[in-house]
């Protein structure tokens, strides 16, 4: 039951996108097509899964066995630039479409504050591997989630006459706002 609370809350109550506000960056950037937000949060899903895994076994058996602990961010900066240099090869070599179409955005993954976050959060709330493997996939989902509807309303608003002066990031914000006002809606679930 645990899990599936986490899993809920991380998702829709606790989106890290729309009420924790990390991951913003690619959260506007990539949002303009629906195929493109897609590859994003795949990609974002495998990285913030794998980083969350990794850094907490180097955070439990290495910077705290050591007493090393000052040193997490940098080693986790590291580790998160690691995954994404081989999630850019990966997707260069499997899918070169999409791997044009995410163009820089893909390497700002690992500036991508939403994973760096996540996995100081872990170790924060001081979850197990397993709860914190959960908490993360979960993350990424509600990331990817927040990004899809995002891109599939950027879409939308593409077909409609915006006034001149609200037309590209005025509205774009605007509408960030109220889809992360349409997540709050769900703050009474759990």
């Amino acid at each position: 039951m645990e899990y599936l609370l986490i899993f809920i809350s991380a998702i829709f109550v606790n989106n890290i996108v729309l009420s924790q506000f990390l991951g913003i960056c690619p959260f506007l950037g990539v949002s303009k097509k629906i195929d493109t937000a897609l590859g994003m949060s795949a990609a974002v899903t495998f990285v913030l899964t794998i980083a969350t895994i990794v850094t907490f076994l180097l955070q439990k058996y290495v910077l705290d066995a050591f007493g090393l602990a000052y040193l997490q961010t940098i080693t986790f900066i590291l580790v998160i630039a690691a995954l994404v240099q081989m999630v850019e090869i990966i997707l260069k070599k499997v899918s070169p479409a999409l791997y044009q179409a995410l163009g820089v955005f893909l390497p700002l993954i690992t500036t991508n504050c939403c994973i760096l976050g996540v996995a100081i959060l872990v170790i924060q709330k001081d979850y197990d591997l397993l709860t914190g493997v959960v908490y993360a996939f979960s993350t990424a989902l509600g990331f990817g989630l927040a990004l899809i509807l995002f891109a599939g309303l950027r879409e939308q608003m593409s077909l409609v006459k915006v006034p001149k002066g609200m037309q590209g990031t005025p509205i774009a914000l605007l509408t960030a706002g109220l889809l992360a006002m349409a997540f709050m809606g769900f703050s009474g679930v759990v």
